[in-house]
């Protein structure tokens, strides 16, 4: 039976970003520091609520990047993360919220704007660790994003973005391990890109060092998806070395 009296729930929707980018050879996540209640002070990912004029997601996810930090959507592509709507995850009421990742090289400093205080590159390692805390459900947020981030390296050439137009495999190495968090072992790394037809060629040059041989150059190559992909070792709670290492 139609009961006349029914009413839609009241839900309130937000975007959340997840930006990433290397600084100094270690993975950062873009925060801000919130200016208003709740949890003014604390840490969170850029974000905020949708505009009631009929405006897209993806047009708030930009809005609120270039408001809260400055950024511009130009610098960054930002893909769907997840949704996140927890009855609990927001003191305000029911709050659901569509969360974007975005990785990119290169971005420059943050500047703070509208609703956050303060905006910074915080290490990923900081945020997964929990010694960064943040504001309401956005570490699990994070750190789902960071995990996408190292699963597309294994899956795709994204860490080609990250070097210069050419660069060494030993550069080249150095994003992984950035990204991934671990250290790899040179050998095994140099094997496993060169199986992968495409991911890298030879620039046909020689970097000059200081001493021992010249390095060789590569450019990225046209493949975008890696088969075999690159997967990441698994850290052994036995202290037994992982496929990687051996």
């Amino acid at each position: 039976m139609h009961d006349d009296a029914w009413s839609p729930p009241s839900v309130l929707l937000t975007v959340d970003l997840v930006i990433l980018t290397l600084r100094e050879n270690r993975l950062h996540v873009l925060l801000v520091e919130r200016g208003e209640a709740p949890f003014r002070g604390m840490f969170a990912l850029p974000g905020g609520f949708l505009n009631h004029d009929g405006e897209e997601i993806l047009d708030a996810a930009h809005r609120e990047l270039n408001e809260e930090t400055a950024l511009v959507s130009s610098w960054v592509h930002l893909e769907q993360l997840g949704v996140y709507g927890e009855s609990g995850r927001d003191p305000r009421g029911r709050v659901v919220s569509v969360a974007h990742l975005a990785i990119a090289p290169e971005l420059p400093d943050p500047v703070a704007g509208t609703d956050a205080s303060d905006a910074a590159w915080v290490p990923a390692e900081a945020v997964l660790s929990g010694r960064t805390e943040l504001a309401f459900d956005h570490r699990r947020i994070a750190t789902d994003g960071i995990e996408h981030a190292r699963t597309k390296l294994e899956f795709s050439s994204l860490a080609t973005a990250f070097c210069g137009e050419e660069f060494t495999i030993v550069e080249l190495q150095q994003v992984y391990e950035a990204v991934w968090g671990t250290a790899l072992d040179t050998r095994n790394f140099y094997r496993k890109v060169q199986a992968v037809k495409g991911f890298i060629v030879p620039a046909g040059a020689d970097r000059r060092t200081t001493g021992g041989r010249p390095a060789r150059l590569y450019r990225a190559g046209p493949r975008t998806v890696l088969f075999p992909p690159l997967i990441r070792p698994v850290p052994s709670a036995t202290g037994e070395k992982t496929k990687e290492e051996e």
